[in-house]
């Protein structure tokens, strides 16, 4: 039986051909950094390919922005920074703390803030941190007000920033606990009650923050568990869905700046 003939092999699309080498420095040979480059953008140049990740991040950071945008509109990226460094220097922190009421939660820290290699640098870090988050989220929801970007179609994003903004405040509720000194003990313990005497739902979530009959090795670890996983997990999502109505709706002109009406529209209109 005579042998089938082989097809050629088809050719390949001009954009999975290999880059031509590029010359380096010395004399056109290229170099280790170089070849470490070109190493690089294959790599970055082969996830693209299967994920296309490179639209998303167009379509995320080279957008329009209104006329007159000024230093009024970072308030939101300082505020999601400083939740990145909250989030950093907790995992350092989570290392070594014990949520143990025995004594061991405040010996913990005692041993980041005394013997730890910059421990102390990082605790301050994430107690003064969190101040400032507060400070900035604050100040963020009051631009979006005073600039008018709670309106049609914004509405859904003002809600979001809303429930980041309560979000924040249980965060720093439950991380001032966690120390358990007598000044972090007596604070929650006022806080809870102050939160018991709210309308219908207070009393309910008094006693699920309380976590027993009084505060305890129970109420510790609840508080422990709330500001460690389900507040960052929270935050961190609803941060992804603000950012994305972000870059969909855009951002709102500020209020002093007026529309300027196109001269052949005017024509039409008269």
């Amino acid at each position: 039986m005579p042998k089938m003939p082989k097809l050629p092999a088809p050719p390949m699309p001009s954009a999975l051909k290999a880059p031509p080498p590029r010359p380096g420095h010395g004399n056109g040979r290229l170099t280790a950094a170089d070849h470490a480059k070109e190493a690089g953008m294959n790599v970055v140049d082969w996830v693209d390919e299967r994920t296309s990740l490179s639209g998303g991040a167009r379509w995320m950071m080279f957008r329009k922005v209104p006329k007159g945008t000024n230093w009024f509109y970072t308030l939101g990226s300082a505020t999601m920074f400083a939740f990145l460094s909250q989030a950093v220097t907790g995992v350092f922190l989570a290392m070594f703390y014990k949520p143990d009421p025995a004594g061991g939660a405040y010996e913990s820290i005692r041993h980041v803030t005394n013997e730890v290699f910059l421990g102390q640098f990082v605790r301050g870090m994430h107690k003064w941190g969190s101040s400032v988050m507060v400070i900035l989220v604050f100040l963020h929801m009051g631009r979006t007000f005073f600039f008018g970007a709670y309106k049609y179609p914004r509405e859904l994003n003002w809600v979001i920033g809303v429930v980041l903004l309560i979000l924040t405040m249980v965060m720093s509720l439950t991380g001032y606990l966690l120390p358990f000194d007598q000044r972090a003990y007596w604070a929650t313990v006022v806080a809870n009650n102050i939160t018991a005497t709210g309308p219908l739902l207070g009393p309910y979530l008094s006693d699920f923050l309380q976590a027993g009959p009084e505060f305890g090795a129970t109420t510790l670890s609840r508080f422990y568990a709330i500001h460690m996983m389900l507040i960052p997990g929270l935050i961190a999502a609803l941060i992804g869905a603000h950012l994305y109505l972000v870059a969909k709706l855009g951002t709102t002109a500020p209020p002093w700046l007026k529309a300027e009406k196109n001269a052949d529209l005017r024509k039409v209109q008269a």
